[in-house]
């Protein structure tokens, strides 16, 4: 009897340990965060701030997900942003909008060097204004304008946090949302003065509605924990050469962009992150970007110029 229950607890043993399956390799690591920034203020009869009420609120999502098999790398993030400022006396203004897309596919030969494909897409989620302007003007809107970037090339990752392409470039600008957008009926002022429609601040022709580049593309990628104590940073910058013919773009006998070939794009963004305890964190963001099409800037409103935007914030945050 003994025997036979030795062999039937051998045999169990040998049948589970035969139909077990190894665990396989996980392919994919994915995350994110989200951050809620607020800020309000109140005053009563106060001389050095006569705003009575003001509320500020910003959201911040950042998701990513990564797949590694073997020599193949493939990442993928995406930052959705929005906030605005409400003041009594102005009322309800954006003070952040992004839509960031961006996604790096590379197979590494050696352990740092390796070739790949960059591909990314940037717009914003409502419509913007210049308020400067009298009646104020849109100036920007969902898809209007677009950018979508597509890059084969070189990449080069010396550290697990840092990421260099570089490569031959294709960029798409589309302004396809109201492309005109006149405040006056054919964009005739009452003064006689012609209107620029939305598409001509980025360059585009209305009817069109998009336009193509291709050149040199240039990028870096560094994301790291804590690179203080508490601290994260991430950063992205791109810089791409035009370097196709001069275009010159017409409408009705007008001209609206002279674009000369070698001219220097750039968008970098930069965010940091400060965690004061598991729900409360401090986030700073800062980007900059300068887009030689974009002349709407100056006295005249005819030249291009370095574009600025900073955010600082103190919210609940998660991480997932």
């Amino acid at each position: 009897m003994k025997k036979l229950i030795l062999f039937i607890s051998a045999a169990f043993v040998l049948g589970s340990a035969i139909g077990q399956k190894p665990a396989k390799p996980k392919l994919w690591t994915k995350g994110g965060s989200f951050s809620l920034m607020g800020g309000q203020t109140g005053s009563r009869n106060w001389t050095p701030a006569n705003e009575k009420f003001s509320i500020t609120g910003v959201s911040f999502l950042h998701l990513w997900a990564n797949r590694t098999k073997g020599k193949r790398l493939w990442e993928n993030m995406a930052d959705l942003n929005y906030g605005v400022a409400n003041t009594e006396s102005g009322g309800p203004k954006k003070v952040e909008d992004k839509l960031d897309l961006f996604s790096r596919y590379s197979y590494y030969f050696k352990t740092k060097t390796g070739l790949g494909l960059t591909a990314g897409l940037r717009t914003q989620f409502s419509n913007g204004f210049d308020y400067f302007s009298e009646p104020k003007k849109r100036i920007s809107g969902f898809f209007a304008p677009a950018y979508v970037l597509l890059s084969p090339g070189v990449h080069f990752r010396p550290s697990s946090a840092l990421t260099l392409t570089a490569g031959p470039a294709a960029r798409w600008i589309f302004v396809s949302n109201a492309p005109y957008s006149y405040n006056y009926q054919g964009g005739v002022k009452p003064d006689g003065g012609r209107e620029k429609s939305i598409a001509e601040i980025y360059g585009v022709h209305p009817e069109r509605e998009s336009r193509m580049e291709a050149g040199v593309l240039l990028t870096a990628a560094y994301q790291r924990k804590q690179v203080f104590k508490n601290v994260d940073y991430r950063m992205r910058m791109e810089a791409m050469a035009d370097l196709l013919a001069k275009d010159v773009t017409s409408l009705g006998g007008q001209v609206l962009a002279v674009r000369e070939p070698g001219n220097v794009d750039v968008y970098w963004t930069n965010t940091f992150v400060l965690h004061v305890n598991k729900w409360l964190r401090v986030n700073y963001s800062y980007d900059l970007v300068y887009d030689d099409d974009v002349k709407i800037f100056g006295s005249r409103q005819n030249r291009p110029a370095t574009q600025m935007r900073s955010l600082l914030g103190v919210g609940l945050s998660a991480s997932f």
